[in-house]
């Protein structure tokens, strides 16, 4: 059996010999273009060090530019409530709306939308004036219009425009970051990093992968070689000055809405326009990297969506558009950023061809005949390919390590098998829908990615210290806060012990924890409760888990708790009722009033 075998393969072998040859060769180019970047990268940290990048030094809140914050909408009911609540919280800024732009034909969406509007004076709703989903451009545009229509309303003007997703954490220094760097740019990008997951996580680490390298090098190098710095489609923010110029040269679309990655095409048309452009370097600080975190796809299925639509914009439709005019960086990034059409299916072929040739040699081998395959590539080449190959893996690694951990950065070359296949054939989906709609006369609608939030344990560092707020709010002295943590019991919690000490009152440390966690606070009345409300929720999860059921309205039960909620928590409250889960922080002396009384 195995010498039939062996000689089926040495058959085999003499057909995919000449394809290992010319594989080896594009493999050698693709390689050498891919080491231009690295070249550069290194390049220009030797000759320009960096100058350690500092997060503080912003404007004060009596000068902060006015932000508005888009963020559009299509089915994020689930979402979106959790994105306002936490960035509210966390955000260390103060002068800034949130305008969420939502279509008539969600009505789950509006009603959350409506819900934040209720809560928070700085929360806005825009509605597209048509059905959807027609693209993210074509919403962002329609919120763009609400904030015209908000400024000439309240006589207020925003200096500033930030792009978010509805998945996004915001760091809570991106604000200020952006204030400083419109001083003297029109468009800013806040770098995007992927949140860590677990290493057997393979398509969420391929956004790892490829996220960490292009926010540490490839942005950089575009600027290095005169390029124009695409935005990210979260994290960017547009001067005033920016979007009249994109409004005057596109009949007031100041998001192309025939554009499926509208950020990338409003980098390269502000670059045209002269405007001038920042990425903020990739720093970290003591809450992290200053970087927008979010989750993406985890499926193989909903990675290939996403990419499908990116190659899409990206790839054809930037061509379509704008073919390869510009300047010779340009150019040399236009095939970078194009040259994926071809390449991708090409890395997936080879992977093909590479586990041929591992079978090949292992039947050849064990029927201890000559395999004839090896010899099928010039030495110098196959050698020549080898170190590029593994100089061009060692750098990605190095990326991925600064940002996920050494250990996370060992599977890369088991992670890029699968993201060659999800390129791959997401390039060939993406030449099909195009094709198809070019045919058809039919636009190409928005492929929206399903957005999953972080959990609440996920959040906690992401949001503002305790200490930071009672001190910036003036509830206790920077002098007696660090006199307080200097003194504080082990196991006792800062908020506690400045109560017992009497410097902190129990109504303003929970008027600070309001802050930091974006729930609601303020005293509940037992009288107000009716009893079918109050026994809502068996008594033993009352006891144990510190909570009462005060009101019931509009879907929601409304839980009183002076603790701060945890996952666990939730998921029980979820398997008990269907109602979805609004918390209020009530003070414990209030809490004790309530359970005393029911």
């Amino acid at each position: 059996m195995l010498p039939a075998i062996a000689h089926w393969f040495a058959a085999a072998d003499t057909t995919v010999a000449p394809l290992i040859a010319w594989l080896a060769v594009a493999i050698f180019i693709s390689g050498l273009d891919d080491l231009v970047v690295d070249v550069v990268w290194i390049y220009s940290r030797l000759t320009k060090p960096r100058r350690p990048h500092r997060l503080s030094g912003g404007p004060q809140a009596h000068n902060e530019p006015r932000i508005a914050i888009f963020v559009p909408l299509w089915h994020e009911h689930e979402v979106i409530a959790n994105m306002v609540e936490h960035n509210i919280a966390a955000i260390d800024y103060r002068n800034y709306e949130f305008f969420l732009g939502a279509y008539p034909n969600d009505q789950p969406t509006i009603a959350a939308i409506h819900g934040l509007e209720r809560r928070y004076g700085h929360v806005h709703v825009s509605l597209c004036p048509h059905d959807g989903p027609t693209s993210k451009a074509d919403c962002l545009n329609w919120i763009y219009q609400r904030m015209l229509m908000y400024e000439e309303e309240t006589s207020q003007r925003f200096s500033l425009v930030l792009i978010h997703d509805a998945e996004d954490l915001i760091h809570p220094h991106s604000l200020r970051e952006i204030a400083r760097n419109a001083q003297q740019n029109d468009m800013i990008q806040i770098p995007v990093l992927p949140l860590p997951t677990r290493v057997h996580q393979f398509v969420h680490g391929i956004y790892c992968d490829e996220f960490a390298e292009v926010q540490i090098k490839d942005m950089i190098v575009r600027r290095v070689m005169g390029s124009f710095t695409p935005s990210a489609g979260v994290g960017t923010a547009y001067s005033r000055a920016a979007l009249q110029k994109l409004a005057q040269a596109s009949s007031n679309r100041v998001f192309e809405p025939a554009c499926l990655t509208e950020d990338y095409e409003n980098g390269m048309r502000l670059h045209g326009l002269g405007c001038s452009q920042a990425f903020v370097p990739l720093t970290r600080s003591a809450k992290g990297f200053l970087a927008t975190r979010e989750y993406f796809p985890r499926t193989i299925r909903a990675a290939i969506r996403q990419r499908t639509r990116w190659v899409t914009g990206i790839a054809l439709q930037t061509w379509e558009r704008h073919g390869w005019r510009g300047s010779p960086g340009t150019m040399y990034w236009f095939w970078r950023d194009r040259k994926g059409l071809i390449g991708n299916p090409l890395s997936l072929f080879c992977n093909l061809v590479f586990f041929y040739g591992l079978l090949s040699g292992i039947v050849a081998g064990l029927a201890r005949m000559p395999w004839d395959l090896c010899r099928s590539v010039d030495p110098s080449i196959a050698a020549a390919t080898f170190y590029i190959v593994l100089f061009r893996t060692t750098v990605r690694m190095m990326c991925v390590a600064r940002v996920y951990g050494f250990i996370f950065a060992l599977a890369i070359p088991l992670r890029s098998f699968c993201a060659n296949y999800i390129n791959a054939t997401a390039s060939f989906l993406a030449l099909c829908h195009f094709v198809s709609a070019k045919v058809r006369g039919r636009p190409l609608v928005w492929l929206k990615t399903e957005h999953a939030y972080p959990s609440r344990g996920t959040l906690v560092a992401h949001k503002r210290k305790l200490g930071e707020i009672l001190a910036g709010s003036a509830y206790v002295t920077e002098r007696d806060l660090k006199a307080a943590l200097d003194t504080q019991p082990d196991g006792v919690r800062i908020g506690e012990y400045l109560i017992k000490v009497g410097l902190l009152s129990q109504e303003n440390l929970f008027e600070a924890l309001s802050l930091q966690q974006g729930l609601p606070t303020g005293p509940v009345h037992p009288l107000e409760i009716a009893s079918a409300t109050a026994h809502a929720l068996p008594r033993r999860v009352v006891k144990y888990w510190q909570v009462l059921p005060f009101k019931i309205s509009d879907g929601s039960m409304f839980v009183a708790t002076p603790e701060i909620p945890c996952d666990e928590l939730t998921r029980e409250l979820r398997g008990l009722t269907k109602l979805e889960i609004r918390f209020q922080l009530v003070t414990p002396d209030n809490f004790k009033r309530l359970v005393d009384v029911i």
